[in-house]
């Protein structure tokens, strides 16, 4: 295996602002032809754009934009050159959101990631993201596929089954949030199974410092990626483990919430993306999560641009055991009962896993009673909390993520 994925990993700052601005022009070009963006990118020529600075004088597009988008023109919002019949697949998103997926050149760009992990032929991954509806699962089978390793689709649950699938197969890597991970090794040695997984490629949720230790401790190299499904893998790990190395295919900006405009290098912001994929031009496309700049190149010799990861969201929008969790669904759950007052969603980690906490201000009553409203409203299950009307404070927040980070 090559160091490595391509040249493209190892360019020289100016040849890479070359490029980026040459393919930066060409996809504004194609994204102003678009009915999605209806006029809001005419005040820029593509010619016209001098330098990647120039891009903080576009609007910014926000996934509420997406959705408005494609309730008007479903299912992709008028955003994609191709129709509809012309992509693989049609991936769907809590919203809903659809998602265009294709096959073809490693779509996502995940082969980068993988290959960074040490991922190539001779290689079986088990792939423990989901399959159904939403894209992780193809996202990760398509950059197994573009490094040459074979697949195990396992997809979520059945930890048993995985077990036995791993050990009978001989799988090699672990793809899937970083904490179920846990959760098959804990059940291989209760069933007296030895794995042969010594590296796993993860996304999904926050990899915590002592999770990929105790990975480390069983000989487990443990990197993880930085993707969405809108906009395919952004940033990654490499074996330096020295913040995350942007994929070559986009750009991104750190901006001030709720502005758009750059903040300065170092700075908390922010993470704002510009996709080069040909398919779906999206156009400095907020994802409402939070990171800051790097200085300086990562140890392992690839030269593009660093970041320090997931910081947190710029909303009070909260990814839970790999699902995010946001305040609108929260208003559903209190919306679903006439006595519920209001009600506060806690994420916790206990023994390196997530945990929801849900806290109902109700005069009295049994958690049991709520236990069906949350898993529908929060599509996850989760520990239910009644307290005395008036006790969670007046402070408008009905998400709070307790973990530590450091």
């Amino acid at each position: 295996m090559t160091r490595y994925y391509d040249d493209l990993e190892t360019r020289s700052t100016e040849e890479r602002l070359d490029a980026q601005m040459h393919e930066l022009r060409a996809q504004l070009g194609r994204a102003q032809g678009l009915a999605g963006y209806a006029g809001a990118l005419d005040e820029v020529e593509p010619e016209g754009l001098g330098s990647l600075d120039d891009l903080a004088r576009l609007p910014v597009l926000r996934k509420s934009d997406l959705g408005a988008a494609q309730k008007g023109a479903a299912p992709f919002g008028g955003l994609t050159t191709r129709p509809v019949s012309g992509f693989a697949h049609v991936f769907q998103s809590p919203g809903p959101i659809y998602e265009p997926g294709g096959i073809d050149r490693d779509w996502w760009r995940m082969g980068r990631f993988l290959h960074a992990c040490g991922v190539g032929e001779g290689d079986i991954v088990q792939n423990c993201f989901g399959y159904h509806l939403t894209p992780a699962g193809m996202i990760f089978e398509s950059g197994a596929r573009a490094v040459g390793a074979a697949v195990l689709p396992a997809g979520t649950g059945q930890t048993e089954l995985q077990v036995r699938a791993a050990a009978d197969i001989g799988c090699t890597v672990y793809a899937g949030t970083p904490d179920y991970l846990k959760v098959i090794l804990d059940k291989a040695e209760e069933m007296g199974e030895r794995l042969e997984i010594t590296r796993a490629a993860v996304g999904g949720g926050a990899l915590f410092p002592s999770l990929r230790q105790e990975y480390a401790d069983r000989g487990i190299l443990c990197l993880q990626c930085y993707a969405t499904a809108d906009l395919g893998n952004i940033a990654y790990e490499s074996a330096a483990q020295e913040g995350m190395i942007v994929d070559e295919r986009v750009i991104v900006e750190i901006v001030t919430p709720g502005t758009g405009d750059p903040v300065r290098p170092g700075e908390v912001g922010e993470v704002v993306v510009t996709t080069l994929n040909p398919d779906y031009p999206l156009i400095r496309f907020a994802t409402g999560d939070m990171s800051a700049v790097m200085e300086g190149q990562s140890p392992c010799g690839r030269t593009n641009m660093r970041i320090k990861g997931w910081m947190g969201r710029a909303d009070q929008t909260t990814k839970i055991k790999g699902m995010f969790v946001r305040p609108e669904q929260v208003a559903a759950l209190v919306a679903r009962h006439d006595e519920v007052r209001r009600a506060r969603v806690i994420a916790s980690r206990e023994g390196e896993r997530d945990v929801m906490t849900v806290q109902i201000e109700a005069e009295g009553g049994a958690a049991e009673r709520y236990e069906g409203s949350v898993v529908e409203a929060l599509k996850m299950k989760g520990r239910i909390e009644i307290v005395a009307p008036g006790s969670l404070p007046n402070d408008g927040m009905v998400i709070e993520d307790q973990r530590s980070y450091d």
